[in-house]
């Protein structure tokens, strides 16, 4: 096997590789005597098969094996005789001559082929002895705690009957049934029956609760809407429908308690536990948003520190799926780029400034936990399966099975754990000092400046927030 390097340019490497027709000829061979010993053919005793007439009845099948295996090992000699990191699997270019490749398969030629590689650039870790950070954190307000004890009381309300001839006002809560058409006729999904409906919480599409305020128990109204342009159901969308309404009962809230009883109907024994629970939940969200605030941070300071070629089908696949996620965020918003100010060129461009970033703190993230030799338990990973399986209920097994016979998709898991870990060790090497905020100032959103930057301002630029916050698993390629 004779090894030839053709092109060094950039991350982009090819080489030839040529395998004479007397090493392939070796390798039938030594493959067809393989197969004698295990070979049942009728006529023949066990291994006293002639290894011509296993050449004739196998011999293209064992020579493709062949090819396939001198491929491995020259993909291997080259990526360990050069010390190369591949970005990509290799891609193999046979020649296109026909005859050269049959006679490859008799063994009667040489066999040239081209390996094109796509390699990750050296990353030499930069200095971070002047990068100071400030992690923000707040304490939880007591208002915070009232405000959720309110909530829960709210949704645990009771309602009453409010009596005969009694009028449906905001606040109260309605029994109805419905049947919904389309130019006078019914549609699917425009019917219902017994259906709690609660007036001013807008559970409906907007105009519905508003036209049935007054409205008496046993009472038949009809009611006309217009679905939202950018409504689930295409087919409904932007269309008027009427509604024809039977009120089966009109109740009134109860008075909303706050109480140890409360507390019991969500399993704690009294008030103050329930408040103390709050406030734990409250304070375990600060913290994760502090954590997040202050990995985004030290993101930024990474990415200032670092300037490298990057693998240009890296990113051009990290651009795809970023992308196709704002062509589908416009198409459910049903509005173009014209409409938001910009153009399709320009948010192009902005989003692959996005993934281009990605892709750079990934490959650095990724070399910094190669150096720092992070590694991951399989306690740890299976920790984080279980708790992926647990936000399927009911399909808890068939994720479990999923993910563990998917080593791709096993990956998925292992690389935020990775990244985790990562950040904890750089958070070692820098200098973070606590910084006391509002709970305003902890949310507030420290992307405007990229989310403005990168138009359209209104749906798209939803994904660019996202795309941006992504960066949360931005090992996830480099590291699987």
């Amino acid at each position: 096997m004779n090894v030839t390097e053709t092109l060094s340019q950039g991350l982009k490497r090819e080489f030839q590789v040529v395998l004479n027709a007397a090493d392939l000829k070796t390798r039938l061979d030594d493959g067809l005597q393989g197969l004698q010993g295990k070979a049942k053919i009728n006529g023949f005793r066990p291994g006293k098969v002639p290894v011509g007439h296993l050449r004739r009845l196998y011999g293209r099948s064992v020579m493709a094996d062949v090819l396939q295996n001198a491929v491995n090992e020259a993909n291997q000699k080259i990526v360990a005789d050069n010390g190369l990191k591949l970005a990509f699997e290799p891609q193999i270019k046979f020649p296109e001559n026909k005859d050269e490749i049959e006679a490859a398969m008799e063994a009667k030629g040489d066999l040239a082929f081209t390996v094109a590689l796509e390699v990750l650039p050296k990353i030499e870790l930069a200095d971070l002895s002047d990068v100071a950070l400030v992690k923000p954190v707040a304490e939880v307000p007591d208002a915070d705690v009232d405000s959720s004890l309110e909530r829960m009381a709210a949704s645990n309300r009771t309602f009453a009957d409010k009596g005969e001839g009694a009028v449906a006002a905001s606040g109260d809560r309605l029994l109805i049934s419905f049947v919904g058409t389309l130019e006078g006729k019914p549609f699917d999904g425009g019917t219902g029956e017994g259906i709690p409906l609660d007036l001013g919480a807008g559970q409906f599409i907007p105009g519905f609760e508003e036209q049935l305020e007054g409205a008496k128990a046993g009472e038949i109204r009809t009611v006309k809407v217009t679905f939202p342009e950018n409504y689930t159901a295409e087919q409904l969308a932007g269309k008027p429908a009427e509604f024809e309404v039977t009120v089966t009962e009109v109740q009134a809230p109860e008075a909303v308690k706050i109480d140890d009883e409360l507390a019991k109907a969500f399993g704690l024994e009294s008030l103050d536990a329930l408040k103390s629970a709050i406030r734990e939940q409250i304070g375990r969200d600060f913290g994760t948003q502090s954590r997040r605030k202050l990995k985004k941070s030290l993101l930024d300071a990474l990415d200032g520190k670092y300037t490298f070629e990057l693998p240009p089908t890296l990113v051009e696949q990290e651009f795809a799926s970023v992308w196709s996620q704002v062509e589908a965020d416009m198409k459910d918003a049903k509005k173009s780029f014209e409409d938001e100010g910009t153009t399709e060129e320009t948010a192009k461009a902005d989003y692959r400034k996005i993934a281009e970033r990605r892709v750079r703190l990934g490959l650095v993230l990724a070399e910094i936990g190669e150096q720092a030799k992070v590694q991951i338990s399989d306690d740890e990973v299976t920790q984080a399966l279980v708790e992926r399986a647990r936000q399927f209920p009911g399909q808890e097994k068939q994720v479990w099975e999923f993910y563990r016979k998917n080593p791709q998709a096993l990956a998925e898991i292992r690389a935020p754990i990775f990244e985790e870990k990562v950040v904890d060790h750089l958070l070692g090497q820098v200098k973070v000092e606590d910084q006391t905020v509002s709970r305003e100032a902890l949310y507030a959103d420290e992307d405007a400046d990229e989310a403005a930057a990168a138009k359209p301002k209104k749906a798209a630029a939803k994904k660019a927030k996202k795309a941006d916050k992504a960066e949360d698993t931005a090992a996830d390629e480099a590291s699987a």
